[in-house]
């Protein structure tokens, strides 16, 4: 999917903002000041392994139910074990953690920050057994995944209505959380994955800097999914991949032009490439693989590529080891010159847009219309999921935080 066969798009220059549409109605929970009626934000991840005899069980939380035996598990669980059986992302989401609560307090944002995980401590029951033992009714939530999916978005929200439901059922007071939008187009998700992208370009060698392709790797998923990812009105669903494959090539497209304005390079090649595909071989999933990809690009004569890992927020496990292990090998074998960009991480303008999403929303929820930063061709995503957003491709589930 090079810039030469897609049409062109906005640059990455400055924000575009929207009004937004007053769809939630307010709800007095006893806070106050510009972030009512909210009084807490959850930041939920996914969560990973802290020592080697995590692995096992931390890869049956998030295969529960599929019935995978524990051999093949330690077999999937072997790239945790070069890294010491310690995934990086629980230390990546207590800095993220840590930044956030230095932003708001920063600027008098008086809100408490918490975090929770799907599928490794501190887990997301705990953490809203916590918040309600806090008093917290009324919560935000920002999920560290950044676009349209079932995996990325839905499983979240059900994972959110598990918990609740748990949460119910030990008849503690009722709570109501609201997830943020998608921010893959705000500038402080764009701008950072620009600056990421020259930096990569700037170690590669000079001789091939002018020519390296740009390869934006995202999270595969099976093609069903990908098809069915967004809510039904939004336009984007009906493109091909979906919402999910929509809005990562409007985010790349933003970088890649971005990177010629800034290198004076036109015309470089980029392409949408997957990676980390986890699923039965015989059903489809999203390709090319990126190890696919550096072959292909390699033979057509490609002196250089950069990986910008724009589907992922921090250089967790999915990055560390498909990339700077597998991909790394890959090209070394190649003999193909390769860097890789950083993902935002906690960087100031991340946490900044956070804060940012935390106000749009609460201005929202209160009736108003606030202004709606978003980059690209596709707009601010919706606020409140519809209930046939994003489908869970086994059975239907009970979802929090829909329509």
């Amino acid at each position: 999917m090079s810039d030469a066969r897609k049409p062109s798009l906005p640059g990455a220059g400055a924000a575009v903002t929207h009004a937004a549409d007053p769809a939630g109605t307010a709800t007095d929970s006893g806070a106050a000041g510009p972030a009512a009626p909210y009084d807490a934000l959850l930041l939920l991840s996914f969560g990973g392994p802290e020592a080697p005899e995590d692995v096992v069980p931390f890869l049956e939380n998030v295969t529960r139910g599929r019935g995978i035996p524990k051999e093949r598990l330690k077999e999937v669980g072997k790239h945790y074990f070069i890294f010491g059986g310690v995934s990086p992302i629980n230390e990546q989401n207590r800095e993220l953690l840590a930044a956030l609560r230095k932003d708001f307090a920063e600027h008098g944002l008086d809100l408490p920050v918490h975090w929770g995980n799907r599928n490794w401590a501190p887990y997301l029951v705990d953490t809203l057994r916590e918040m309600a033992a806090d008093g917290h009714r009324r919560i935000a939530v920002l999920a560290t995944s950044a676009y349209a999916g079932y995996s990325g978005c839905r499983q979240y929200r059900e994972n959110l209505a598990d918990a609740l439901g748990q949460l119910a059922a030990e008849g503690l007071p009722e709570l109501r959380v609201d997830k943020l939008r998608h921010f893959y187009n705000h500038p402080g998700f764009v701008r950072p994955m620009i600056d990421a992208t020259l930096a990569a370009l700037a170690e590669l060698p000079e001789a091939v800097r002018p020519g390296a392709r740009l390869a934006f790797t995202t999270h595969s998923v099976p093609d069903t999914m990908a098809e069915t990812s967004g809510a039904p009105d939004d336009p984007a669903r009906g493109t091909p991949g979906g919402a999910y494959v929509a809005q990562h090539l409007d985010l790349a497209r933003q970088i890649a032009e971005a990177v010629a304005e800034a290198t004076g390079v036109h015309g470089r090649r980029w392409e949408l490439v997957f990676q980390s595909r986890s699923g039965a071989p015989h059903v489809p999933w999203l390709e090319p693989d990126i190890c696919d990809h550096l072959e292909t690009v390699h033979a057509a004569g490609a002196p250089a590529v950069v990986m910008v890992p724009i589907g992922f927020v921090s250089d967790h496990m999915e990055v560390k080891y498909d990339l700077d292990t597998e991909a790394r090998a890959k090209a070394a074998e190649l003999g193909l010159p390769v860097a890789r960009a950083a993902t935002v991480g906690a960087d100031p303008r991340f946490t900044a847009a956070v804060r940012e999403l935390v106000l749009e929303r609460a201005a929202t929820e209160r009736g108003e219309a606030p202004a709606r930063c978003a980059l690209g061709a596709l707009g601010p995503s919706h606020d409140v999921c519809a209930v046939a957003c994003c489908p869970n491709p086994r059975a239907p589930r009970p979802a929090a935080a829909e329509a």
